[in-house]
């Protein structure tokens, strides 16, 4: 089954405790109803950098990562349906961004 790589923008950190537990619990109930499918639970990451022929820059670019996650589905139509369930995308705090990721 192809695997798919979930690229997170945006999002933030909770501010108190109890907004940390309330979004760990979030996030929690949105792996276990993936359940098999999720490969890598990835993690949040810190500040991205950009670097390319031109330099390096150190705010990310145009659009940050924030975080990861590895999943398996049977197409893009399956890995969108599990992003559109993330909890960032539901709270509208972030996006998700679906790539294939390809056999080599």
């Amino acid at each position: 089954m192809p695997k798919y790589l979930f690229v997170y923008h945006g999002g933030g950190v909770p501010e108190t405790p109890e907004e940390g537990e309330k979004a760990m619990a979030a996030w929690g109930a949105w792996y276990e109803g993936m359940g098999a499918a999720t490969v890598d639970p990835g993690a949040p990451v810190g500040q991205s950098h950009t670097v390319s022929k031109d330099g390096h820059m150190d705010n990310g670019g145009s659009n940050p990562a924030s975080g990861y996650t590895i999943i398996t589905a049977a197409n893009y139509e399956e890995a969108c349906a599990h992003a559109a369930k993330n909890p960032m995308v539901v709270d509208g705090s972030g996006s998700v961004e679906v790539a294939e990721m390809m056999e080599m």
